[in-house]
């Protein structure tokens, strides 16, 4: 697929799905104890840099979002779905939420204390995957933090034809090796400083790697690998999943 085409793709199916989608997902609280705590040390990290405010990247309907609120961190959300952005703010009024692209965040440079990527980049063609991690590292502040966390594999490109509820659904999802994600992160200008895997086990069916980095605080550490792109604009074609693989963008 292209840029716009995969774009476009995972926009109209979590479109489609997004109500049933809303009502299938994990609620944090549901959710495994070690992600529980791992989103509980990223909310701390974020409130201790207190350089800026948290983006919950591919947010959904918000619950995610909701929860870092609920830890104390300034969080907004933003996600290429209309009709999840609508669902988010219907049921979290208190927050903002953003239709946009992760390729071409509406975002300020240095602006963001902290990007969490739940279950959110595995739609990203791997080739597409620099930009990406280069518009991460533009948005962050020095001293910024990143969490990632999503399924993980050998290089799988999984094409399903139907989600949540059987509605017909056109995205792809790519699971990628940890270590190929810690290198393209590295190459991005982003310092990666713990990574956890967690194996199938206990109803799960797939890996699950879980990243934390960082935007380093001196302007002489390597940059990335991609041009920086300004962005104009939030854009309705502008980061959950599969049955296997939650949340998106």
């Amino acid at each position: 697929m292209t840029d716009l085409a995969y774009l476009a793709a995972v926009r109209e199916s979590y479109d489609r799905v997004a109500a049933d989608y809303a009502e299938q997902v994990k609620t944090p609280a549901q959710l495994d104890p070690l992600s529980r705590a791992m989103l509980v040390a990223f909310a701390e990290m974020v409130r201790t840099a207190d350089v800026g405010a948290l983006a919950d990247l591919g947010c959904g309907p918000g619950l995610v979002t909701a929860h870092l609120a609920d830890l104390g961190v300034s969080a907004f959300g933003i996600d290429l779905s209309p009709a999840m952005v609508e669902l988010a703010r219907r049921a979290h009024p208190g927050l903002r939420f953003t239709v946009g692209s992760m390729t071409e965040l509406p975002l300020e440079d240095d602006e963001l204390g902290g990007i969490l990527a739940y279950y959110s980049v595995h739609h990203t063609p791997p080739e597409s995957l620099p930009v990406v991690f280069a518009e991460f590292r533009r948005t962050l502040a020095p001293g910024g933090r990143l969490m990632i966390a999503g399924h993980v594999g050998a290089g799988e490109r999984l094409r399903p034809t139907q989600a949540y509820g059987g509605h017909p659904v056109s995205f792809e999802s790519y699971l990628l090796p940890p270590d190929r994600v810690a290198e393209l992160l590295e190459q991005a200008g982003l310092v990666v400083t713990a990574r956890m895997v967690q194996e199938p086990g206990e109803g799960a069916k797939r890996t699950v790697a879980t990243f934390l980095a960082r935007k380093p605080e001196r302007s002489g550490a390597r940059m990335p690998t991609t041009p920086r792109r300004h962005r104009p604009g939030p854009s309705a074609a502008s980061p959950s999943g599969v049955p296997a693989v939650p949340r998106h963008r």
